[in-house]
């Protein structure tokens, strides 16, 4: 059975955020206000907020997708971070939306929820962590910033369903005077879910700027181009993330007395061999460079490829 690639993965899992959230919204928001609970209001906003930020995610693949073109030789996949940190963004904005409305029930006095919030609670965080765990497991696969940002949507949901929980269940035990416990565990779940967005956003950041993948891809850039017959050593090996693909910078050594044509010869050999061994290298650029070396003390350049 053929698997699919990375990009329709990661589209087919934030549909699925998608439909699940809006449900969620709508049921938590009825629950919240036939049940007086803010703390589940606050639910609703967070799944409301999901739906969104998940289009936003959505939106970020599909452009991120694209192929190069003349004002975009590169390809689109900046597109992908660039959803990311949308996102984190979207999310820091829910948090300090739910913080300020914490703090404005706190003050005013209001009857305590009903118990059936708590039932409701349960059923939502069951739900979320189910699809967090899917959501994230998907963006871990195919490595998309996007996608585990979505993902921690699902989670922090679930953080404030439990908090929630919490803050009810004091509210219906405590009795008389907890009656805002909720509100307080609603204000607590804001702070969660803005050191989550802090988080993301720092990573997509990271993304954005080109900051260098995980060092095992590296490592395994260099093995294999190493390895390629002709190629007696290397020398720069950059490696940046484009969307859901990798560009490699790469110099290869190669022997200065050979001609102009071998060595191209053998950068060509690197980049297929490269693609070959990672679906993932979408573009490498091999700069060949002879290993003797001129009366300077600088390399001699044969050619680039």
């Amino acid at each position: 059975m053929l698997r699919e690639p990375p990009l329709q993965r990661g589209l087919k899992t934030t549909l699925i955020g998608i439909v699940a959230n809006a449900a969620l919204a709508v049921a938590k928001g009825v629950a919240g206000y036939l049940g007086n609970s803010y703390a589940l209001i606050a639910d609703a906003i967070e799944s409301a907020s999901d739906v969104v930020s998940s289009g936003i995610v959505y939106l970020g693949l599909k452009v991120a997708a694209r192929p190069p073109d003349e004002d975009h030789p590169y390809g689109h996949g900046k597109a992908e971070p660039l959803a990311a940190a949308t996102v984190s963004l979207a999310l820091l904005g829910a948090a300090v939306t739910i913080a300020l409305q914490s703090v404005r029930e706190i003050v005013t006095p209001h009857h305590a929820p009903a118990p059936f919030t708590l039932v409701v609670l349960v059923l939502v965080v069951l739900t979320k962590e189910t699809l967090f765990r899917f959501v994230f497991r998907v963006g871990h696969e195919v490595d998309s910033i996007a996608v585990k940002t979505d993902a921690w949507h699902h989670r922090s949901d679930a953080i404030t369903s439990a908090t929630a929980f919490v803050g009810i269940s004091i509210a219906l035990i405590g009795g008389r005077g907890h009656e805002s416990a909720d509100d307080w565990a609603a204000l607590l779940a804001s702070a969660v879910i803005t050191y989550n967005a802090a988080r993301l956003l720092r990573a997509s950041l990271y993304e954005l700027t080109d900051a260098s993948p995980s060092r095992d891809l590296e490592v395994q850039v260099r093995r294999v181009a190493g390895s390629f017959p002709g190629v007696m050593a290397l020398d720069k090996c950059f490696v940046r993330k484009m969307g859901l693909d990798y560009l490699v910078d790469l110099d290869v050594i190669v022997d200065g007395g050979i001609a102009v044509r071998e060595g191209h010869r053998i950068a060509h050999g690197v980049q297929e061999a490269l693609r070959g061994t990672n679906p993932r290298i979408s573009r490498v650029y091999v700069h060949v460079e002879p290993h003797d070396r001129s009366a300077h003390g600088e390399s001699r350049r044969l050619g680039t490829s």
